[in-house]
């Protein structure tokens, strides 16, 4: 796949809103505060963070469960294979 579709992906990513968030975790099941989707889209905006590096997403699901807590950090890292392979870029990853 292109670098175009990487830096499409990257910047969506680094500019979900706090709502946006809160949406999708409703929508997937997720169980998330206002003040812990505003964490996490700070820190995605504010840090160097590369979705297809597999060290900056361990460190990114590490994070994650520091601002909230275990369950939520899985049952985001299950909604993130769920969405790779259900848009079939596997290979990205």
């Amino acid at each position: 796949m292109s670098n175009v579709m990487k830096d499409l992906i990257t910047k969506k990513i680094k500019q979900i809103s706090p709502e946006e968030l809160l949406h999708y975790s409703k929508q997937y099941g997720f169980s998330l505060t206002r003040s812990e989707a505003k964490q996490i889209t700070n820190y995605v905006k504010n840090h160097p963070f590369d979705p297809f590096s597999e060290s900056d997403r361990v460190a990114f699901f590490k994070e994650l469960a520091r601002m909230t807590d275990m369950q939520t950090t899985k049952k985001a890292q299950k909604l993130f294979g769920e969405m790779v392979r259900s848009y079939g870029i596997q290979s990205l990853f």
